[in-house]
């Protein structure tokens, strides 16, 4: 076999070892659901409406969250056709090992390890913020070494961002007790969250003035668009979701509705709050830090905003568990496949999780988030997920023409294929081409850094080439 036939040899899918990957199948279409919404509606919720009407898209921010959901919707899919064909750990990774084969695997992986990492690191910084206001409330206060890396927020010289680095880890201590009782906390902190929300929501609706939602599209179409492309970035953390698929029962039914619900419900939540905002305050005055504190503090409801405050901790500590998870997952299948070391794939008998595979991956980046400053590695997230999204949305071309899967019953299907898949790659790749210079750049060392990794230990220990190799000699 030619060398470059070997970099693209395909992972072939067996149906009869779906259910022999060593994890347990605890997941239900609820948990998953709970999953994605805890991924997808952070903090960004209390800040993103404010900032896209105000810069960009007016009284119409509302429809640009209807947009960016249409075009996140699209990727969707094609990872609910994925998810359900074929329900194994990875997520796109194992798609695109599938369908286009291992090299390219491979370069997807590194990246989506980017995407779970700098975005655990980068929310984690985020909460450290939020909890401060929070206990600043209570005259408590740590010194600024312990809570900010050198960088960040004008800090200089070392620092430490303390409380980073113990929520990561303290969110790893939970993925380590097992994945029931973990998302049972993530459903119990997604229900709260979304009380916060709907709180604020029945507060501020009666305060609503019509007159301003005038002009409702300020900035004309163009500020829609832009508004939409800033949203779209509110969506990302719902692919986390398919990393679960091999721990779902009945995956074929559980996994489409776990991926395009938790985007349901999100969309939801962004346009309701997009909507009341802008009708609360006039968008004119929104381009703030904390937007929907502002309204509170507008129609004198400075009772809520510390509950507000609340609901970001807690929608950041949901961020915080999907993300890690998918991580851990994402490492667990690329180990399984021979990639990376094997101490990724050891699976605890007890707790049936790849213990340490997630304190592994839980003290990187607890580590990043003390000490490095993410302002501007953090659209390594958007680009790394934009990527997968890419791929995954063209593989399922790939997927319908491939022989042995043509074979496994999908119970969920990508509709008016295959325009839908085409439209969504393109979509990725237009809002990839629209990133910041300085991205591309930092994606392109990361993907180096990968592509040495790969050829000094990936290629070598590939459990799938190995195979081709004793099928080689006894030829």
């Amino acid at each position: 076999m030619k060398a470059s036939q070997r970099l693209l040899v395909k992972k072939s899918v067996n149906p009869a070892n779906f259910n022999k990957g060593g994890l347990e199948k605890t997941l239900s279409a609820f948990s998953l659901t709970m999953m994605g919404v805890g991924a997808i509606v952070g903090s960004g919720i209390f800040i993103t409406p404010g900032i896209i009407a105000a810069k960009y898209a007016g009284p119409a921010a509302m429809l640009s969250f209807v947009i960016a959901a249409v075009v996140c919707s699209l990727a969707a899919l094609c990872y609910a056709e994925f998810s359900s064909t074929i329900p194994l750990a990875g997520s796109a990774y194992t798609y695109v090992y599938t369908v286009f084969g291992e090299f390219l695997a491979w370069i997807l992986g590194w990246s989506l390890i980017s995407e779970y990492l700098f975005a655990v690191s980068s929310v984690a910084v985020s909460w450290s913020s939020y909890f401060q206001n929070l206990i600043s409330g209570f005259g408590l206060k740590l010194p600024t070494f312990l809570t900010a890396a050198a960088g960040t927020a004008g800090v200089s010289g070392a620092g430490f961002n303390l409380i980073a680095f113990v929520v990561v880890l303290a969110v790893s201590l939970l993925l380590v007790g097992g994945l029931q009782e973990s998302t049972r906390v993530n459903s119990i902190m997604v229900i709260v969250k979304i009380l916060v929300i709907v709180l604020f929501i029945g507060v501020a609706i009666f305060f609503v003035k019509p007159a301003n939602y005038h002009p409702f599209m300020p900035h004309g179409v163009s500020g829609l668009v832009k508004g939409a492309s800033l949203a779209f970035y509110a969506y990302i953390g719902f692919d986390a979701v398919s990393t679960a698929s091999e721990e779902v029962k009945n995956p074929k039914r559980n996994m489409p509705i776990g991926i395009v619900g938790s985007l349901v419900v999100a969309s939801i939540l962004y346009v309701a709050m997009a909507a009341v905002l802008v009708g609360v305050v006039h968008y004119s005055k929104l381009n703030v830090g904390d937007p929907v504190a502002y309204a509170l503090a507008v129609i004198h409801k400075n009772w809520a905003a510390g509950i507000v405050s609340l609901g970001a901790v807690v929608g950041m500590t949901t961020v915080l568990i999907v993300m890690l998870y998918g991580g851990t997952r994402l490492l667990f299948a690329i180990s399984r496949d021979g990639l990376l070391p094997k101490v990724f794939r050891t699976v605890s008998p007890h707790t049936k999780v790849p213990v340490k595979s997630t304190w592994i991956f839980g003290i990187i980046a607890s580590v990043f988030a003390a000490v490095i400053p993410l302002d501007k590695i953090a659209e390594l997230v958007n680009i790394g997920t934009l990527f997968a999204f890419a791929m995954v949305s063209i593989g399922v071309v790939f997927l319908r023409r491939h022989e042995t899967l043509q074979q496994i019953n999908s119970s969920f299907k990508v509709p008016f294929y295959p325009v839908l898949p085409v439209v969504s790659f393109l979509a990725c790749i237009y809002l990839m081409l629209n990133l910041q210079a300085f991205t591309w750049h930092m994606f392109g060392i990361w993907l180096v850094i990968g592509i040495v990794i790969y050829f000094a230990y990936s290629y070598r220990h590939s459990r799938i080439r190995a195979g081709l190799r004793v099928k080689e000699s006894k030829s």
